[in-house]
């Protein structure tokens, strides 16, 4: 197989196995394929500790890299994960949250890593594209909700 063109690269301080590990057992379509070892000493590591771990999320590739503390994740980058139904979003949503991660606003959580996941039900991306008093009425009920809540959005999607 063909290594992908484009890859996202995820900057760990020393986790990037354990990161891609769980997110591979977590979501859909994901995978961890390679796990390399440094050849030699590095300014965080050592020869022989794992210093990039090539994996999927949901179908993309990315590339973790264990580069030590000096970088650390913030919000400018997320995945956005879409669910079909509220189990499937408690379901990520636990399990990013519930395994050291930590909860914020508008359908977004935190790992314990520090990656930011957007647990988005598609009734809120299509009611949302949909535009006009609907848009309006769902992106109002979204800005107070923390965990996504479908049922509520598609409530306040009918008025």
């Amino acid at each position: 197989m063909a290594k992908p063109k484009n890859t996202i690269c995820l900057w760990f301080d020393k986790d990037a196995e354990a990161a891609a590990r769980f997110y591979a057992e977590l979501f859909p379509d994901s995978k961890v394929t390679a796990v390399h070892r440094a050849p030699g000493d590095y300014p965080s590591g050592k020869a022989g500790d794992v210093l990039t771990v090539e994996f999927t999320v949901c179908g993309i590739p990315c590339l973790g890299l264990n580069g030590g503390p000096a970088f650390t994740h913030n919000e400018s980058f997320s995945f956005q994960i879409a669910t079909d139904d509220q189990a499937e979003t408690d379901r990520y949503w636990s399990a990013i949250v519930g395994n050291g991660g930590q909860e914020s606003q508008c359908g977004w959580c935190k790992d314990k890593w520090g990656i930011s996941w957007q647990i988005t039900p598609r009734a809120l991306t299509d009611a949302m594209t949909e535009g006009g008093a609907a848009a309006k009425r769902v992106f109002g009920a979204m800005m107070t909700m923390k965990k996504i809540d479908a049922a509520a959005i598609e409530a306040a999607r009918r008025g």
